[in-house]
């Protein structure tokens, strides 16, 4: 029987070492801009997210608007992998992987922070 991996029943990964965690780079932002992606094949927004001043502001497509509008998202601190290479979906090319969980349904539920942490922070 094969799992995917948002399913809560799968077992665990394989165990991977140390190092191979620290070379995944998740890092918090806050949305700084949201725009609409009609041309995404699944319901998406486009975002810009602020990771402070080392890394910028980098885009983001994200599958999220089944929990999400526009003015729930800016503001928010998310945190994202900063470290993938850009990936181009339809016309707009994805710099950053933005992170969540999935409901009961699969739709996505960001993560973020319990309190205010500085942009560019990153997760150990």
């Amino acid at each position: 029987m094969t799992h995917k991996p948002s399913d809560p029943s799968a077992p665990p990964a394989v165990p991977i070492g140390f190092d191979q965690f620290l070379a995944v780079d998740i890092r918090v932002g806050t949305v700084v801009g949201v725009d609409p992606f009609p041309e995404a094949r699944k319901p998406s927004w486009k975002l810009r997210i602020d990771f402070g001043p080392a890394i910028g502001i980098r885009k983001s497509s994200a599958q999220i608007t089944e929990h999400y509008q526009a003015g729930d998202l800016l503001g928010r601190q998310v945190a994202a992998v900063v470290n993938f290479p850009p990936r181009q979906i339809g016309p707009f090319m994805s710099e950053v992987l933005t992170v969540g969980f999935p409901d009961e349904r699969g739709a996505v539920v960001l993560i973020k922070p319990d309190f205010a942490v500085p942009n560019g922070a990153r997760l150990f």
